[in-house]
């Protein structure tokens, strides 16, 4: 498949599974985007989510047995789209944050790329 990101994104990932995060970030290269950083546990990706500039992140939702929500509340006071994975469904999604897309594990390169084009567009 080739490249298909908007020029120039970058992506915040946040999954506590290394080989899943591995697996995701090497989707999001397949798909012409840049990960901007990536971080397994709930500590590094608050203070990566406070110092890093992205453009889009990928969530998470349950970072080794804690939810994302406070990661989740610091990329929504930047003002930047964040999708949530999960293998939960919607209804295992915080609560506050049930309208915003998720994509659910496992998933596949062409649906990852949809969802992140989607919210990077405001849809």
């Amino acid at each position: 498949m080739t490249a298909t990101g908007l020029p120039g994104r970058s992506v915040f990932l946040v999954e506590d599974e290394v080989m899943i995060r591995m697996m995701v970030a090497d989707m999001l290269e397949e798909l012409g985007y840049k990960v901007a950083a990536e971080a397994g546990d709930i500590t590094e990706a608050m203070r990566l989510a406070q110092a890093t500039e992205f453009d889009i992140a990928i969530l998470d939702v349950n970072v080794n047995g804690k939810v994302i929500s406070p990661v989740a509340d610091v990329i929504k006071a930047k003002g930047c789209p964040f999708i949530f994975a999960t293998g939960y469904g919607s209804s295992g999604l915080p609560e506050q944050y049930r309208d915003r897309p998720a994509l659910q594990k496992p998933f596949q390169l062409d649906a990852l790329g949809k969802t992140i084009e989607a919210a990077l567009r405001g849809g």
